[in-house]
């Protein structure tokens, strides 16, 4: 196997293969990156480095399979060009980077021509996961995928004695995945935050508390890698000034992206991720930090409730968050769901929802207990229209509503900003009404635009004329 870039994901990656008994060659641009590698980490397995891409393709056996582990955009380019150029028919270029899947689509079909394989592959677990063992979500063609597919199962996290590695589907389906499942990620970490907010700023409760309420959470249906990392940080204290470590850290959270074009692409594909839109546009507010300095003291509250105006004790308050927090996050997972079989019915991808449930529930960071639920929902209904429909997920939902009507109010009562239990809440009742406002809306546009209508007692499209004697006409 080989790896091309050795910042830290490539190096841990590259470690991880030789951990498991591969022969790695290692390059990278730099080369005092590589002798720095070897120097560090050359006892930990078979490493053998190169100096330049002509001697590194040299060193693979044939088929050659190479990682690149690169920014994406240019320099993930000019690296799959460099390879294309010194490789043979046959051999496999895999990018493991955050690449937008429609650039891996284009890549693919570019070095198809060539009589080469391209292999968009997501990899989640940062820098721990790359190490100890990832998910991992390659795309390309089946072909590739037994020649590749054993030397990434083998790295992969193992869960019930199955590798959280699977194929995907052609092309940019493999990345197409890990986009949405950091889509999800960006709700799921909103949301979590929301509930701190929730327990900090409205209920009064100090950071080490609230990191004991996330621990006792995670020994239940929360269980997960982000609830448990949660109680982690809020339980750390800073060392240099003995603060909360939570309140030194600036409120203004980035992003790399991925979470961005999984709204963008929800829209493109018509598909309401509303609770993943709704975080993305919360971390660009968090950012706008010179706008909300301007807001500050100036934009008025109007009457603000405190915690005991709301009439409900702590533990109550923060049962009712636990539950809302547990429906908003099966939300953010069904949101993503749907997002990825529009796709795959949009690009001409088979792929299983159940592999996706399977392959998370390990080494990626939005694994959770739940997923094993997940996985039944879609063994009991392959062509399930929403994961919320399902039987077990129904029930629970019927146990969380009430708590979480209770903490949406609370919310605003409070004055507290929770816009992915606030969305997520919409959106279920969004499914479950009987009538939408979107028959006002088709009215409106035929008024100012004619673009017609349909009926719900007949066959057919119409449309009014509005500005003659208001019959009906049909279209």
């Amino acid at each position: 196997m080989g790896v091309v870039g050795l910042a830290v994901m490539g190096s841990n990656l590259a470690r991880n293969f030789a951990r498991h008994g591969h022969t790695v060659a290692v390059y990278n641009r730099t080369t005092a990156k590589t002798d720095s590698f070897m120097e560090n980490h050359s006892s930990e397995g078979n490493f053998v480095p190169s100096a330049t891409i002509e001697e590194f393709v040299a060193s693979l056996e044939k088929p050659r399979r190479a990682v690149i582990m690169v920014q994406a955009g240019r320099a993930t380019d000019a690296v799959v060009d460099q390879l294309a150029d010194a490789m043979e028919e046959g051999d496999i270029i895999v990018d493991g980077g955050n690449s937008l899947f429609t650039d891996t689509i284009e890549r693919e079909k570019k070095i198809r021509a060539r009589g080469l394989h391209f292999v968009g592959t997501g990899i989640s677990g940062g820098e721990e996961g790359a190490l100890n063992g990832p998910s991992i979500m390659p795309g390309g063609t089946e072909e590739s995928y037994k020649s590749l597919g054993p030397l990434l199962e083998s790295i992969s996290a193992h869960v019930d004695g199955e590798p959280c590695c699977t194929h995907i589907g052609e092309n940019g389906a493999g990345h197409f995945v890990k986009m949405v499942h950091n889509g999800i990620e960006y709700a799921d970490m909103q949301v979590i935050g929301e509930a701190y907010q929730l327990l900090r700023h409205g209920a009064g409760m100090e950071p080490a508390e609230i990191a004991d309420v996330f621990k006792d959470w995670n020994d239940g249906d929360l269980n997960s890698y982000l609830i448990e990392i949660t109680a982690e940080v809020l339980g750390q204290v800073d060392a240099e000034t003995g603060k909360p470590f939570i309140d030194v850290v600036v409120d203004a959270a980035g992003q790399k992206g991925t979470g961005r074009w999984t709204a963008k692409e929800a829209l493109d594909l018509g598909v309401a991720v509303t609770g993943i839109g709704e975080a993305v546009f919360a971390r660009a507010l968090s950012s706008a930090t010179a706008q909300r300095e301007a807001a500050q003291g100036e934009l008025p509250s109007g009457a603000v409730a405190t915690f005991e105006d709301l009439g409900v004790s702590r533990e109550d308050f923060i049962e009712n968050v636990r539950r809302a927090l547990y429906a908003s996050k099966l939300v953010a997972y069904a949101q993503g769901f749907d997002e990825i079989a529009a796709g795959a019915k949009e690009y001409g991808w088979d792929i299983d929802p159940r592999d996706l449930a399977r392959i998370w529930r390990g080494g990626c960071i939005i694994q959770a207990k739940f997923l094993n639920r997940i996985v039944e929902a879609y063994d009991r209904d392959a062509q399930l229209p929403s994961l919320l429909l399902d039987p077990y997920f129904k029930e629970q939902i019927a146990d969380s509503v009430d708590a979480w009507r209770k903490v949406v109010v609370a919310a605003t009562q409070l004055g507290q900003p929770v816009p992915v239990f606030a969305s997520s809440l919409s959106y279920f009742d969004s499914l479950r009404a009987k009538r939408l406002p979107a028959a006002l809306i088709q009215g409106q546009r035929d008024f100012f635009g004619a673009h017609t209508y349909q009926r719900v007692d007949k066959e057919g499209t119409f449309h009014t004329l509005w500005s003659s004697d208001r019959s009906e006409v049909e279209a």
